[in-house]
């Protein structure tokens, strides 16, 4: 990467690893005054190692960073803080409970004489609040608690205490993850003013749309590999996510459905009409009919499992209408939805979908004691009777059914949290990266398993960021973007139908 002249900050050849994992494989980076710089790439591609690269949490094996001409070796936040480089991440890592003025300033504050007392000038830091906020534009009562403002302007406060420091360098990471669309226009409005003060701006997101809004020029890594840079005017959405994938998106794949699947012409089993919650998702229709497999298609952050969450009642709906066999439903939680027919495979499964320290058969029988509630339980036997029919129509390989399930391989721990939801036999199961972090011949069971039960009646929701997986896989494919639906595509459709509806504007 030739050097232009207007590089504020350069990295160059930035290699890092982990035990077991390459990182970082000789990454570059060119950062120019007054410029907005979207850094893009999927799950894994080294985006987040790279920016712990910048700023000083990890040191990198190799390769060189420099800051106006001048090589920097950031040994932590703070030095990197120090040197130029100021960060604002994802969740806003200030302190609720002090004001904005506190936030903006704080461990920094200025000290009256020493003739006065020597203590915090309370005066002065409310008025360089103010001065710091004005340059942002941001109008707002800096000695009010910062816990009585919305997200979006206490993710305001964090910017303008990243740069109240003169940086020369802001990274944003995910700043507008819980943002709506006004809200996001209003934190562009900053962003654009601080890019015509010269800033160089490093801005981190999986939201395709507002890497078009923003950016002046995008760089692609994946696998940990610098892949290019493109002015932004240059890229047209289906090249970045080309670049992002790795591959030309190839023709429709055989699905592995078999042609007498029972999917077609099924009654409507669960039906969501608008459904949305600001700052989540987008208000949404969307049908599950009997026997079907609908798969759920969008890159990261494009709210897949957002809309999933809201249809189980893990977040509760602020607009829109569920129906169940055509009545109306209210979900206020995953209890309600399970009575109604529903169960939720969750994405994270150690954490949200399994009690590792508990065995197999207790980790079965979990749904179906919990929708019988705590009376009548279910007596050993008739635990160990369905944990034993499950595990072995799945095929989960465990010495034992009360081996801890933590000590499972993941496709038998997602095997094991699969026999929980059919021993409840619900109408809708949704499935949400059923197949993630799961060895091919795992992964080609659990699809054959969702295939099989799909066969058998069942309505299935199946979430993957694998879109070949998801046309192989569905009788429907949702497509969605930025939160939102953006269309839906018949079953037997290519890959390179969901990217290009991906990649379309409007």
């Amino acid at each position: 990467m030739t050097e232009p002249a207007d590089c504020v900050l350069r990295a160059q050849g930035i290699r890092r690893g982990f035990p077991g994992v390459r990182a970082l494989d000789g990454v570059d980076l060119c950062l120019r005054a007054g410029e907005v710089h979207a850094l893009m790439g999927q799950n894994g591609a080294g985006k987040s190692t790279l920016i712990k690269v910048l700023t000083g949490v990890c040191p990198p094996e190799a390769g060189t960073i420099q800051l106006d001409g001048r090589e920097i070796q950031p040994a932590s936040p703070l030095h990197a803080q120090q040197l130029g480089i100021s960060t604002v991440y994802q969740e806003v890592n200030l302190c609720p409970n002090l004001t904005v003025a506190e936030n903006i300033f704080a461990g920094r504050y200025p000290r009256l004489p020493w003739w006065r007392g020597g203590g915090i000038d309370w005066g002065a830091v409310n008025r360089e609040a103010r001065r710091v906020l004005g340059i942002l534009q941001l109008d707002i009562e800096v000695t009010r608690l910062l816990s009585s403002y919305p997200v979006a302007i206490q993710q305001m406060v964090a910017i303008a205490r990243a740069t109240s420091v003169s940086a020369r360098v802001l990274i944003l990471d995910e700043p507008t993850s819980s943002l709506d669309a006004d809200e996001v226009r209003q934190l562009f409005a900053v962003l654009d003013g601080l890019r015509r003060q010269g800033m160089a701006i490093l801005f981190v997101t999986h939201f395709l749309d507002q890497v078009y809004a923003i950016s002046d020029r995008i760089t692609v890594l994946r696998n940990g590999v610098f892949v290019g840079e493109w002015r932004a005017s240059e890229l047209s959405r289906s090249a970045l996510i080309t670049a992002m994938v790795g591959r030309e998106i190839a023709p429709a794949l055989a699905q592995t459905r078999s042609d007498d699947a029972a999917a077609t012409g099924g009654t409507v089993v669960v039906q969501a009409k608008g459904l949305g919650r600001k700052g989540l998702v987008e208000p949404t229709d969307v049908e599950f009919k009997r026997g079907e497999i609908v798969g759920v298609a969008g890159l990261l952050g494009s709210g897949r499992t957002e809309l999933a969450r809201l249809l189980f009642g893990l977040d509760a709906a602020d607009c829109g209408e569920v129906f169940v066999a055509g009545e109306r439903v209210l979900l206020r939680d995953p209890a309600g939805a399970i009575a109604h027919g529903m169960a939720l495979c969750p994405e994270e499964r150690k954490t949200e979908g399994l009690i590792a320290d508990l065995s197999v058969r207790e980790n079965i029988v979990l749904a179906l004691q919990a929708r019988r509630g705590l009376v009548p339980s279910l007596s050993l036997d008739e635990q160990r009777a369905m944990a034993e029919r499950l595990v072995k129509a799945l095929g989960i390989k465990t010495a034992s059914l009360d081996t801890p399930v933590g000590q499972l391989s993941g496709g038998n721990q997602q095997k094991a949290v699969l026999a929980r939801w059919l021993a409840v036999q619900p109408q809708l199961l949704i499935l949400d990266e059923p197949t993630r972090g799961i060895d091919v011949a795992a992964k080609q069971e659990i699809m054959n398993e969702i295939v099989s039960l799909a066969r058998g009646g069942m309505a299935v929701m199946f979430i993957s960021a694998e879109i070949d997986e998801v046309v192989r896989l569905s009788d429907r494919v949702v497509v969605m973007r930025d939160r939102r639906k953006v269309g839906e595509l018949p079953g037997g459709c290519g890959e390179h139908e969901v990217y290009e509806l991906i990649a379309r504007h409007g």
